[in-house]
């Protein structure tokens, strides 16, 4: 892998649009919410903050589970933790990848966006699963190391567990070295479009 990953990249170039993946209740509030969740919600709320500021476009990533899961639509664990304000798109899926089944690349092309923040849950799991994605598609990616996160990875056949905030930095890892990491949403710049 080579050396820019670890020096960051060029994460001061602003970016044109903020995608908030399954920042669901079931993840983020409660006795089942990801470790660290208080930091996470807090550093998601500074880029929406960012984002809506400069009026770049927000979607939202919204995971339908299958029956009895935490994200089941239309039950508590499953409603967005952040409400979308007017003129931000709510994307409903079914699969890690957001791009999968979804119009989210149309919508993407239709506001404007080349690049983009990625924040939300699980590091990885639907985080890099659309990261990768977006990265395929040809968008540039932006991923703040603390707007992100995951639960404990359980010990495996042959392995020790892993605590979630190694899980999500692995996560970032084997996305290569295309993704730009920044160690804090606090350091992402939005395109002021207002």
């Amino acid at each position: 892998m080579k050396k820019e990953q670890y020096e960051i990249g060029d994460h001061q170039t602003p970016v044109d649009g903020l995608l908030v993946v399954d920042v669901q209740s079931a993840f983020v509030q409660g006795p089942e919410a990801v470790p660290g969740h208080g930091e996470l919600i807090s550093m998601i709320a500074v880029l929406l903050a960012q984002a809506r500021s400069a009026g770049a476009p927000v979607i939202f990533l919204q995971n339908d589970s299958q029956p009895g899961a935490v994200d089941e639509p239309f039950q508590p664990g499953w409603e967005l933790h952040f409400p979308p304000r007017p003129g931000e798109r709510v994307v409903r899926k079914a699969e890690d990848d957001g791009f999968e089944g979804t119009d989210l690349d149309g919508i993407l092309a239709a506001s404007g966006v080349h690049d983009l923040a990625i924040c939300g849950v699980l590091s990885e799991m639907c985080v890099a699963a659309t990261a990768r994605a977006a990265l395929e598609r040809g968008y540039g990616v932006l991923l703040p190391h603390d707007a992100h996160a995951t639960y404990d990875v359980p010990a495996g056949p042959g392995s020790q567990g892993v605590p979630a905030v190694m899980a999500a930095r692995a996560a970032e890892w084997s996305l290569g070295h295309e993704v730009r990491i920044c160690a804090s949403a606090r350091d992402v710049r939005f395109k002021v479009r207002i």
